[in-house]
């Protein structure tokens, strides 16, 4: 089914991109608390800042006892390179890949650091591989939640509680929105400006014990630029674990995520969040399921992210662009065309910052455009 009288209710806040996200709800950037400004990030205030997104962080998610996170540079991308460059190479590696990202860290270890002892594990768009054939003897490299495939981990049964390799997992669309088992987690990555609407060029790096011992007894063959340089004479540099970051951060973009980690706390902290996202899924699960024309990329329910949610259309390429478009001039949703390498298709951000009745609002205007294109 799908509607030709154009919709007159519009979502009060468009901005369906799957990264940078909408900001939280209520957001107005001249309520942030920017002090730091002008101020030097090694300058007392500006530690006492650094450190806080390190440690509300660490209690907002509520990491086992031991685990570090860090502030580094480059977002996801940079903490997620930092990692393996630091890491990788002491024992074989299992990498695996089901969409964009975790096909360019395949490639970053494959022609870039050149290992050799690698084994994959890899699936098309909207399937996951069989991740059972992992081996807990190798350190694993892999995604909870694929951005640009809407697929993701339903959970963690196949990583064994006594493995000996560490696993790394990108997780930057999955923190705050999905429950993870940190306890079977070695490395996790993310970036602000997923499921906390916060901004770019910023990553975070959290270390399980295990982790930061690999860290302290292996050293990688290869040169390491100082960027990337998390140890100091056999040593964890605790500091980047307090917020004495490596490079220079922007103190403007610190103070945007503090505000975000607040706002998580004020709606009843990670459950909160979770239940948000889950909830905003449910709108567009429904819609869904009375329409013969549109489905889910996700080949499987359990696999259905709650994040950035994945759709393919009965409609040639050139025809869902349209839609992108007509939504987009109608300023309903914006960014919502499918990342350039995934199947043709709309991506729909549904993290804890989007407002279920935006979405409510948005299903109609989804049903219209059909109906404009497809005639």
């Amino acid at each position: 089914m799908s509607i030709t009288v154009k919709p007159s209710l519009k979502p009060a806040n468009p901005n369906f991109s799957s990264g940078p996200c909408a900001k939280r709800p209520g957001y107005d950037v001249t309520h942030l608390d920017i002090t730091t400004l002008g101020r030097s990030h090694r300058s007392s205030i500006g530690k006492l800042a650094l450190g806080r997104a390190c440690s509300d962080t660490a209690k907002l998610l509520g990491l086992p006892e031991g685990y570090r996170v860090g502030v580094v540079p480059a977002s996801d991308t940079g903490a997620v390179e930092m990692i393996m460059w630091s890491v990788l190479g002491a024992r074989p590696v299992d990498v695996c890949a089901w969409e964009s990202f975790g096909s360019g860290w395949l490639t970053d270890i494959v022609k870039q650091l050149k290992l050799s002892d690698v084994s994959t594990h890899v699936a098309d768009y909207g399937l996951l591989p069989d991740l059972t054939k992992t081996n807990p003897d190798h350190d694993i490299v892999f995604t909870w939640n694929g951005t640009t495939s809407g697929v993701k981990v339903p959970n963690a049964d196949w990583i064994s509680d006594d493995r000996n390799g560490l696993t790394i997992c990108d997780a930057t669309s999955a923190v705050f929105a999905m429950q993870l088992p940190w306890e079977k987690l070695d490395v996790v990555t993310y970036s602000w400006q997923k499921v906390l609407g916060g901004e770019g060029a910023h990553g975070m790096l959290i270390l399980s014990p295990r982790a930061v011992e690999r860290l302290e007894s292996y050293t990688p063959s290869w040169p390491m630029p100082k960027i990337f340089r998390m140890t100091k004479g056999g040593k964890l540099i605790e500091g980047i674990f307090r917020g004495e970051t490596i490079n220079t951060p922007s103190m403007l973009c610190v103070a945007d995520y503090l505000d975000a980690l607040d706002w998580v706390g004020s709606i009843g902290g990670l459950d909160a969040a979770i239940a948000k996202s889950e909830a905003n899924l449910e709108v567009i699960k429904s819609f869904v399921a009375q329409r013969s024309w549109i489905h889910f990329l996700a080949q499987k329910t359990d696999q259905i992210s709650n994040t950035s949610v994945c759709l393919t259309l009965d409609l040639e390429a050139e025809q869902v662009k349209k839609i992108v478009k007509l939504l987009d001039s109608e300023a309903v949703a914006f960014d919502i065309g499918a990342y350039r390498d995934a199947p043709a298709g709309l991506r729909i951000w549904c993290g804890a910052t989007v407002e279920e009745s935006d979405l409510d609002a948005l299903m109609p205007w989804i049903d219209w455009a059909y109906g404009q294109v497809s005639e």
